[in-house]
């Protein structure tokens, strides 16, 4: 199910292209959008503290020990051990907690939402902005 959603999304995304490439005028207007968003504050703080948080090896040994932790999960469970299963359970949740309160990681999350809010109020004002001009092309177009 997910590889077919994906190829759909890849069919739909280089459709999308070849309409750009039809238009450059609206081409030229998405990368300086691009651009502007990309030159946000917001946006270049979510990609510092990206950029951080993947060159922190602290957190890289960490998420190599929670997906150590997962995969003894699945061996003791698949052996039949229950003990160990559950002593891995607990070092996992143990794991995930120090991962999840790391400072990086609490600051990704928090630079993640903002840029999230940003592109959100964006898309919202392009929308408000095309059913706009849709609703005046329409009342423009039943007055003629």
């Amino acid at each position: 199910r997910s590889k077919s959603v994906k190829i759909a999304r890849l069919q739909n995304r280089r459709s999308m292209e070849e309409q750009l490439a039809k238009e450059p005028h609206v081409a030229q207007e998405l990368a300086a959008l691009q651009r502007l968003l990309s030159d946000h504050p917001i946006v270049q703080e979510f990609q510092e503290i990206q950029a951080r948080a993947l060159q922190n090896q602290g957190l890289l040994e960490l998420e190599e020990a929670l997906k150590q932790a997962q995969k003894e999960i699945v061996q003791f469970e698949h052996y039949d051990k229950p003990e160990a299963k559950k002593a891995a359970e607990q070092r996992y949740a143990s794991l995930t907690n120090e991962y999840e309160q790391h400072p990086l990681v609490v600051a990704y999350r928090q630079a993640l939402l903002q840029a999230d809010e940003l592109l959100q109020y964006v898309t919202t004002e392009i929308q408000k902005k095309m059913n706009k001009a849709i609703e005046e092309d329409e009342t423009n177009a039943s007055k003629n």
